[in-house]
């Protein structure tokens, strides 16, 4: 059967140029395909169309925040924009009403006007999708649905959970900036501490970052905090939480969760100090960002919805996947980063080391966020 790995060779492009359920299964070696993903400017690709018959095949229904959040949401758009260009179909997005404050009735009404505009596959972004993902698919059995950072629902064929081991992508992110020679460390993540993919992303960040200072011979400090990223928004009071980190010594912060990353680039800004993006390569947004935690959201969801049109459906429907170094779904972007004192070499012996098992990174994220690691002090704010 053809190869996953090649189909996210555009993470090859993206991880070299390269928020976040439950738990599921890795996916077996012959889930893999070798059909490349389009390589056009995603950006290139307008945001809304108008089909001549008013229906729309391709829906994404948004997470929390904006649509170009320059992260989550715009990752996994531009998957669900780049498939559809390809191949000739018609698309759409659906925010769901009351922004950071939707319901899952809100959630529940945007999937629904996708099942009601035509959608045949509709593509839900984030964990907090998943009452509503569960009644809409229910009631819509001749839709398929996609749910990104999500996992399988019970007796619903037409779901398919695609997750990833974002505890790699933060480990290795951890690993460099300290390998780099920064010490003291912040890590904000979005999700109040309730989302699986970002406390993941935060567990691996302060395990590569011990890690490295092990092999160094030296101690860290990590600032460690969900405050005000309930909603993976910018805040004035989040940038003014970043910009006490900077000031009292913090080199470098892990800002993990959407559109915070505004709000503490901004503060990094203003302060001199460095930034980690994540989800995808922010390099592009700030000259602060040293590096990005990226995982391949954008190859992942048109090899998902490839699915539904090879009639391959089957496949992923019902179940979950969980895409990893493994899979090339995951990493550094070596080609953007500004790294300097850690080489791509380097990089790519321990990515290597992830990706045939030799290095196993832990991802049952302590859920009272009470670390113990022999060479990093972690502050929980």
């Amino acid at each position: 059967m053809k190869k996953i790995i090649a189909l996210l060779m555009v993470l090859a492009m993206v991880l070299a140029v390269v928020a976040c359920g439950s738990k599921t299964e890795k996916p077996a070696e012959e889930t893999k395909t070798d059909d490349k993903p389009a390589t056009v400017d995603p950006e290139s690709i307008p945001d809304t169309m108008t089909s001549a018959d008013g229906k729309y095949e391709i829906a994404f229904v948004t997470d929390v925040g904006q649509l170009k959040d320059k992260s989550f949401n715009q990752g996994t758009w531009e998957g669900c924009k780049l498939y559809a260009a390809a191949n000739n179909l018609s698309y759409k997005y659906y925010q769901p009403a009351n922004a950071d404050k939707a319901t899952d009735d809100d959630r529940y009404d945007a999937m629904k006007a996708a099942a009601d505009g035509g959608a045949k596959v509709i593509v839900c972004a984030g964990f907090m999708q998943g009452n509503a993902l569960a009644k809409a698919a229910a009631d819509f059995p001749q839709v398929n649905f996609i749910f990104i950072d999500g996992w399988p629902l019970e007796g619903l064929n037409n779901v398919a959970g695609i997750a990833y081991q974002e505890e790699q992508a933060g480990y290795l992110a951890g690993y460099a900036v300290v390998m780099e020679g920064y010490t003291k460390l912040g890590f904000c993540g979005g999700g109040g501490g309730t989302n699986p993919a970002c406390c993941r992303y935060g567990y691996g960040f302060v395990q590569g970052a011990n890690a490295a200072a092990v092999e160094k011979g030296i101690n860290i400090d990590v600032k460690y905090s969900w405050q005000y990223g309930a909603s993976f928004s910018a805040s004035p009071e989040l940038q003014t939480m970043a910009a006490g980190w900077y000031e009292s010594g913090t080199e470098i912060i892990f800002a993990c969760g959407g559109s915070m990353f505004s709000s503490i680039a901004a503060a990094a800004a203003e302060n001199d100090a460095k930034v980690v993006g994540v989800d995808v390569d922010q390099s592009p947004e700030s000259d602060t960002v040293v590096t990005s935690a990226m995982k391949g959201l954008s190859a992942s969801v048109q090899w998902a919805i490839a699915k539904q049109y090879e009639g391959k459906w089957e496949e992923i429907g019902g179940k979950g996947t969980s895409l990893g170094a493994a899979n090339d779904a995951v990493g550094l972007p070596t080609e953007t980063w500004s790294l300097k004192n850690w080489s791509v070499a380097d990089y790519e012996k321990l990515f290597a080391a992830m990706k045939n098992g030799t290095l196993v990174i832990d991802a049952n994220y302590p859920t009272d966020n009470v670390f113990t690691l022999s060479n990093a002090t972690v502050e929980v704010i």
